[in-house]
C-alpha cells in the first residue's frame, strides 16, 4: 500500500482537484484504537486499486484535519473511517468492520 500521509490541511483543495481526474480515498486512522489497526491491517493485506489515490491521516496527530474533512463533506466523523471523493464530493463512507478493500473497489472503479 503507498499512502500519501494527509498531514496539511490545504492538501484538502488539492484532493477536492484531483478528484475530478480520479477518486481519492482517505483513510482515518486512530493508532489508539484496536478496531483501526484491524482495520489497517485488513487494507494493507489487499492491493489497492491503481485507479484511485490512497490518502492516510493519523487522527491524534491532525485532528483539525478530520474536523475539516466533516465539515467540508458533510459527514459525520468516525474512527476508523473510509471517505471516497469524487468530483468533489464524499460519495461513500464507511467506518468500523464495514471498511474492506472489496468495496473499496467497486466504489472506486463504478
Amino acid at each position: 500500500m503507498n499512502w500519501i500521509h494527509l498531514t496539511d490541511i490545504v492538501a484538502i483543495d488539492q484532493i477536492i482537484r484531483d478528484s475530478f481526474e480520479k477518486p481519492q480515498v482517505i483513510f482515518k486512522h486512530s493508532t489508539r484504537c484496536s478496531i483501526s489497526s484491524m482495520a489497517l491491517n485488513r487494507l494493507e493485506r489487499e492491493e489497492a486499486p491503481a485507479n484511485a489515490n490512497f490518502y492516510y491521516l493519523d487522527l491524534l496527530k491532525y485532528r483539525n484535519i478530520s474536523n475539516e474533512l466533516a465539515d467540508k463533506f458533510n459527514v459525520y466523523h468516525e474512527s476508523p473511517q473510509i471517505l471516497i471523493i469524487r468530483n468533489g464530493e464524499c460519495v461513500y463512507d464507511e467506518s468500523h468492520q464495514g471498511i474492506n478493500m472489496s468495496e473499496i473497489e467497486e466504489q472506486v472503479t463504478a
